[in-house]
């Protein structure tokens, strides 16, 4: 080909490059470059070709098209595009990177943009593409090959990352089944299934910590079933030992077996690895209240509330409600209608607030029904108290009988599940008479129930350590007649074989004498009042929601009255008392998992079955509440209960721990005067000397007064922080509202809102001794003479625009308020 027909070509090229190109100035000298690339593919020729074709000779040109036609027979387009590329200057590199940077720049900022969600998939589709073909070429020589490479290998480590972060939500447990609930009762029944699975999460790992450490370690390397009297049924109780109702006592079998506390021998070290059991045992119960109190505070401090929406005394109450109520997981239209009449009631309610402080009432008759309210709701309280103690009372009796039936056995918790169903509804009629708020009403009804459960919890544990210290006082007379026992029966052998020096067969760990091993009668009692929860819950929601939902569904057709709009209708999920309820749970497996390490694996067991009993129990029997709550409102406050309901159950373990003592005959730490007894021979034995003498001079009171002082002025200088932070917040606030006011005002062109700001406007220099300016004189001005105006002719006048009927008459005769009437001819002169 000759030069001019290469010449001839460069024209069109020249073109393209004009035609990809982009409006503005870098992205035009992008486009060109787009255009010599394309032009270098499609003609088999380059720029850099064109540009040495003049001082070439016929020969070399020939050679060259050969070239050419070679590559292109061989279909390799990528010499001819790096061939391009290198032929890019410094200035069109920088160019095409700052043309890159804006295009990132843009797909970080689009969705800030104030477009059509049309145009900003357009604009982002193009972005990216100019992205994804321009961002290679911004490296230099041998480099461009390895920036590519780490650019493919950072959008795969980004792609791979989304991929893992969709794969850990895939294993999230019961996710789709929590998200079918939320679609169709909302986020605040969806919140007791969350609050569900995360207690599922920490009993898990409480249990992870119980049988690997504790339960596990005694199966495989502890004395087997009947080695010593610890692990043996007692022979009188052998032939009932595997009777269904003994079993369903917790006694017999599963008295002696390792749910429970007695059933761990009190050897320092066992098996081949020389595993301390005791201490294990005794530093999991400290690390299982240690590890609950982190994750409840850290789960606390996650769910701390961020909007200004749920604010009491928050500034654009009507705004936040307007736009941030609506709960858009909702996909059932019978949900979504009341989650619609739930916003318009909250609406209603914010007005009527505020006539509520205006309204004139009998403070007085308030005030009495408040506290005759409170008077009966407390003798409630204190009469459920008493009952529970005498209960327990009456359980001691009939311990030392023999003739009791099924009810006698099982009162105790007959009547602490009992309370807890009938307490509640009392309370709420009670409660009528204070005539609160609806929220404030919720929060009384809250914390009276939860008062319940915590009375009659620590009463319950009042009644049963009044028994634990009577049986310390029977334990002294039955260790020295279990001594006594030992001794005859070795003195009994040598004379009845005449040989002192003849070794006695053992006893039959089956026929020594026992203590009265109070720490596992405690944990039997945890676990029977767990698992009789278990069954009352149950039976409730069978009774309570099924049957109730199965009696209005098919008979509702046959009644006299509409059974689904009136009595007794389709139930609501609670979602208040079942909350309570599993807090109240968690508070007796805090407390009894030191006496019963089985006690975790019960509530295992019991919160999985609930996440699929429950589940079926909302989605079959119940509808969607009449006004529906965001969730967001009550997680901490149930968090908050939660960590009230661990401190509580922390107290009864630490004075069993440093207090009382331990029984002689079972458990791992018989023989010992305190259970914490443990730590200090694990120091004096396993560790060096000098680590005892560290911990002695720790528990010196002269350190430990100082380091509590330290810690107190620690706690008020943080809190004296917080109230300047809060401080220095509500004074940004203020400032932030006179700037918007100031805004409005000046967007309005009025004066200024701010009082300061005015006063300070007479110290600006050449304002503040101005003296105010004299009203001008307004000039009256003589009416005009009427001109002639022929009929049909406007004349000169002068319309005014959007003058109403009652404004102001022009002429000064009042206001117009009537139509003028139609003149049949021109005016008079």
């Amino acid at each position: 080909m000759t030069n001019g027909g290469s010449t001839a070509r460069r024209p069109k090229r020249r073109g393209r490059k004009r035609g990809s190109g982009e409006t503005n100035g870098s992205e035009g000298e992008v486009g060109g470059e787009v255009g010599a690339e394309e032009g270098g593919e499609g003609g088999g020729t380059g720029s850099v070709e064109d540009a040495g074709g003049k001082g070439k000779s016929k020969k070399d040109k020939d050679k060259d098209k050969k070239g050419k036609k070679k590559k292109k027979g061989k279909g390799n387009s990528s010499d001819s595009k790096s061939d391009s590329e290198e032929s890019m200057s410094a200035g069109e590199l920088a160019a095409l990177m700052e043309a890159v940077d804006e295009k990132k720049k843009l797909i970080a900022n689009l969705r800030s943009k104030p477009w059509r969600m049309k145009r900003r998939l357009h604009v982002l589709r193009e972005a990216q593409e100019f992205v994804d073909k321009f961002e290679g070429a911004l490296g230099k020589g041998k480099n461009k090959a390895l920036y590519a490479f780490k650019i493919m290998m950072m959008k795969k480590w980004i792609k791979f990352l989304r991929d893992f972060e969709n794969f850990k939500t895939a294993c999230i447990p019961w996710e789709r089944k929590i998200k079918e609930v939320e679609s169709h009762y909302g986020s605040s029944v969806a919140s007791y299934f969350i609050f569900l699975r995360w207690m599922y999460g920490l009993n898990l790992v409480l249990f992870a910590l119980t049988f690997g450490l504790v339960v596990i370690p005694e199966i495989l390397m502890g004395l087997p079933y009947g080695a010593i009297p610890r692990k043996t049924v007692p022979r009188a109780e052998q032939p009932t030992a595997q009777d269904y109702s003994t079993l369903m006592d917790f006694n017999g079998y599963c008295k002696y077996s390792v749910l429970f506390y007695g059933y761990y021998n009190d050897q320092r070290t066992i098996g081949p690895l020389k595993f301390r059991l005791p201490l294990s045992y005794l530093m999991v119960g400290i690390g299982t209240f240690g590890y609950s109190l982190m994750v409840v505070i850290r789960t606390m401090a996650n769910n701390l509330d961020v909007g200004g929406g749920d604010d009491a005394d928050s500034e654009f109450t009507f705004s936040w409600k307007m736009f941030t109520s609506w709960d858009y997981l909702i996909g059932n239209p019978e949900t979504a209608d009341n989650k619609y009449a739930s916003i318009t009631t909250s609406f209603k309610e914010s007005i009527v607030d505020e006539q509520d402080r205006q309204k004139d009432e009998n403070i007085h008759l308030r005030r009495f029904l408040r506290v005759l309210a409170n008077f009966m709701i407390t003798c409630t309280l204190g009469g459920s108290g008493y009952l529970i103690f005498f209960v327990v009372k009456r359980s001691q009796e009939f311990a030392t009988r023999d003739d009791i039936g099924w009810y006698e056995k099982n009162e105790v918790e007959i009547v602490m599940s009992l309370l807890g169903l009938v307490c509640p509804p009392l309370f709420e009629t009670i409660a009528e008479l204070e005539d609160y708020h609806p929220r404030i009403a919720l929060k009384w009804q809250l914390g009276r129930i939860f008062a319940l459960f915590l009375g009659n919890l620590y009463t319950f544990l009042f009644a049963l350590f009044d028994e634990v210290n009577n049986k310390l006082d029977d334990e002294m007379q039955i260790r020295n007649a279990s001594i006594w026992f030992t001794k005859e029966y070795y003195a009994n052998f040598s004379r009845y074989n005449n040989d002192s020096e003849a070794t006695p067969p053992p006893i039959n760990p089956a026929d020594a004498i026992r203590g009265p091993c109070w720490e596992t009668d405690v944990g039997i009692e945890f676990v029977k009042l767990t698992v009789s929860d278990i069954q009352v819950t149950y039976l409730t929601i069978f009774i309570g929601d099924f049957l109730r939902a199965f009696f209005v569904r098919f008979f509702n057709y046959c009644w006299c009255w509409d059974l689904e709009a009136g009595w007794p209708s389709y139930g609501e999920f609670d979602i208040s008392g079942n909350v309570l309820g599993l807090v109240f749970n968690q508070g007796m497996i805090w407390m009894g998992a030191f006496y019963a390490p089985g006690l975790v694996g019960i509530n295992v067991l019991r919160l999985l079955s609930s996440m699929y009993y429950q589940c079926w129990a909302v989605m079959c029997c119940n509808v969607p509440h009449e006004r529906v709550f965001k969730a967001s409102k009550s997680n901490n406050f149930y968090m908050g209960l939660l960590l009230l309901i661990l401190f509580l159950s922390l107290l009864p373990v630490v004075f069993t721990i440093m207090t009382l003592p331990p029984s002689f005959d079972c458990g791992p730490f018989s023989g010992k005067e305190k259970m914490f007894h443990v730590i200090m021979e694990t120091i004096e034995l396993d560790l060096p000397s000098f680590v005892g003498s560290l911990f002695t001079s720790l528990a010196n009171p002269g350190l430990i007064i100082p380091g509590v002082l330290l810690m107190v002025l620690a706690i008020y200088y943080l809190n004296a922080t917080s109230k300047a932070y809060m401080t220095a917040n509500n004074e940004l606030k203020k400032k932030m509202q006179m700037a918007r006011d100031e805004e409005k005002a000046r967007r309005n062109n009025k004066d200024s809102t701010n009082e300061v700001m005015k006063d300070l406007e007479y110290l600006l220099p050449g304002r503040g001794w101005e003296p105010d300016p004299e009203p001008e004189e307004v000039k009256e001005e003589k009416p005009a003479k009427k001109t002639k105006v022929k009929p049909g002719a406007a004349g000169d006048v002068k319309v005014q625009k959007d003058v109403s009927l009652a404004s102001e008459n022009p002429n000064g005769k009042g206001p117009v308020t009537k139509q003028p009437k139609k003149s049949k001819g021109p005016p008079k002169e």
